[in-house]
C-alpha cells in the first residue's frame, strides 16, 4: 500500500487541519477551474470539485494517496463562493444577518494505483447574529476573509458573527472534514491511530 500522502490544496486552513492528525504529508495546489457548471447545486458541485482536485494531483503521483476538497456556502438556494474582495464579502454577511447558512463540505480521497476513490460530503450550518454595518466591516478588516466560502474564518474571529452552528464535525465548516477523512484514510492503508 502507498504511504506517501498529498493534500491537494493550497489552503492554509486545510493543511492546518489535516496537520491536526499528526501525519506526514505534502501539499500540493491543484490546478482545477472552480467555476460551476450550469444547472449544477451545491452537493454536486463540491463533490466534484472535491474529487477533481484530487484526481489532478493523483495522476501527476498515481502511486500516493491523494486527498482533495472542497466548500461552498448555501443561502435561499444560492451557492455563496469564496467573495474575492470586501464589496463582495460585505454584500454576502449582510445578506446572512438573522439567518442560517449552510456549508456544504466535500472530501475525496484517491490513490489511483492502488484502485482507491472515496467520496463524501458533510453538511454544516450557521446561524448569523444581526450584526450593524460598521461591525462587518470592522470584522472584514480584522481579517481580510476575502478567500473563504460565506466572507468569514470560523476558527478566528469569525465566531464573532454567528448565534449558533449544527453539525456533526465542525472542522467541516473550515474546510476539510476530518471525523470523515479518517476512516477514508485509513482504508486507503494510512494509519491514522
Amino acid at each position: 500500500m502507498p504511504t506517501r500522502l498529498i493534500l491537494a490544496s493550497s489552503s492554509p486552513f486545510r493543511k492546518q487541519l489535516l496537520e491536526r492528525l499528526r501525519l506526514d504529508f505534502d501539499c500540493i495546489s491543484p490546478d482545477v477551474d472552480e467555476s460551476i457548471l450550469e444547472g449544477e447545486t451545491a452537493v454536486p458541485y463540491v463533490r466534484r470539485l472535491a474529487r477533481e482536485k484530487a484526481l489532478a494531483i493523483a495522476r501527476q503521483h498515481p502511486d500516493a494517496v491523494v486527498i482533495g476538497s472542497d466548500q461552498c456556502a448555501l443561502l435561499d438556494g444560492e451557492i455563496l463562493g469564496k467573495p474575492g474582495n470586501h464589496e463582495n464579502a460585505m454584500r454576502q454577511l449582510r445578506a446572512a444577518q438573522g439567518r442560517s447558512v449552510m456549508f456544504h463540505t466535500a472530501v475525496c480521497v484517491i490513490c489511483l494505483e492502488g484502485g482507491i476513490e472515496l467520496l463524501d460530503e458533510v453538511p454544516f450550518e450557521v446561524e448569523f447574529r444581526r450584526l450593524r454595518g460598521e461591525q462587518l466591516d470592522h470584522y472584514l478588516r480584522m481579517e481580510e476573509p476575502y478567500q473563504c466560502a460565506g466572507s468569514f474564518k470560523a476558527e478566528d474571529y469569525g465566531i464573532t458573527l454567528f448565534s449558533a452552528l449544527r453539525g456533526d464535525d465542525p472542522t467541516a465548516l473550515i474546510g476539510l472534514p476530518l471525523i470523515s477523512l479518517i476512516p477514508m484514510l485509513e482504508r486507503a492503508g494510512i494509519e491514522v491511530v
